[in-house]
């Protein structure tokens, strides 16, 4: 008889995330911190922008800045992140049931597709405003456009300054303190262009700028709309090498092959990964499997393996690998 043993890796999950900050994205990379410790720093930089968010959006309306518009809705994508990369490691905690056997990690993919969804409409929106100033632009108050913009400067940066002791640590702080950095130059951008329609007159730079603030919404919407699908439709998160873990698992001693290897994103956080190795030898001992659990961890980003050791006596055929 074959000797099978299922073993579940229990061990303190580590949060990696990914955050370019070219774009809202949020994918799967090792994060060496905890996104908890730096809990007040999110809190206050989610307050700040989400009133200031209010505050641009009234401001443009009254300006006929679809600039200004287009940099609220920009503000409004960097509270949905860092409220997503906040509420990311309470999700991640949350105690499994017997209905629930992850727990509610999923949610956080449900989250990141609710986001990406919303910001898209949204710059539909301001496009299409945008679009129909180019016929019928009105007078640009200018001086309310550069006021509210330098304040956007000033509250980016501030919450810049409330993540820059944690980013070099945690790629989740890194990229809240990336993200803050590039609003306050895009809200300069925005004073620019009001400065030079102050000047010249030419009031259709107004709904140009807008449109180019769209367009870098949408450039990073788009990734983090396609990784949440991915993430939902049960793919192997974008950083984690399918090929570098086949190899290593077939590298093995003892292993003569391999089957079932199933690897997936439990949430926008953790992975993982279920398979059957065969050892011809007979099963090695929970050590063995303890060791491949903490090397799968350690080196690709897999917080919960469940591996299943086969003599390769008999078949062990899987639904979805049928025989040919």
């Amino acid at each position: 008889m074959p000797h099978n043993h299922t073993h579940h890796d229990h061990h303190d999950h580590h949060d990696h995330a990914e955050h370019d900050h070219g774009s809202h994205h949020h994918g799967h990379v090792h994060s060496h911190g905890d996104p908890t410790s730096q809990g007040k720093a999110f809190a206050i930089a989610i307050a700040l922008n989400a009133l200031f968010v209010v505050v641009e959006l009234v401001y443009g309306y009254l300006a006929h800045s679809t600039a200004l518009m287009a940099d609220a809705g920009h503000n409004l994508s960097d509270v949905l992140g860092l409220g997503l990369a906040w509420g990311a490691a309470a999700i991640s905690s949350t105690t499994p049931n017997s209905r629930f056997t992850y727990g509610l990690r999923g949610s956080s993919t449900l989250v990141a597709l609710a986001n990406a969804a919303f910001l898209l409409i949204s710059c539909g929106a301001i496009g299409l405003e945008s679009v129909q100033r180019f016929w019928t632009t009105p007078a640009i108050d200018t001086t309310t456009v550069i006021v509210v913009a330098l304040v956007g400067i000033l509250v980016n940066g501030f919450s810049a300054l409330l993540f820059m002791k944690g980013n070099k640590d945690d790629m989740n702080i890194r990229g809240a303190y990336l993200h803050m950095a590039a609003d306050a130059g895009m809200a300069l951008g925005v004073v620019g262009s009001a400065a030079v329609i102050r000047f010249t007159g030419w009031n259709w730079l107004d709904p140009v700028t807008s449109i180019v603030i769209v367009l870098l919404i949408i450039r990073g919407t788009w990734g983090l709309l396609r990784e949440s699908l991915r993430l939902a439709l049960h793919a192997v998160p974008q950083s984690i090498r399918v090929d570098g873990i086949e190899a290593y698992l077939r590298g093995l001693a003892g292993v003569t092959d391999i089957h079932d290897l199933h690897i997936w994103g439990m949430s926008t956080t953790e992975s993982a990964l279920t398979v059957h190795l065969v050892v011809p030898a007979g099963y090695p001992g929970d050590e063995y499997v303890d060791n491949i659990t903490a090397k799968l961890k350690e080196s690709y980003s897999i917080q919960h393996a469940t591996i299943q050791v086969e003599q390769g006596t008999t078949h062990h055929a899987c639904s979805l690998h049928p025989v040919v």
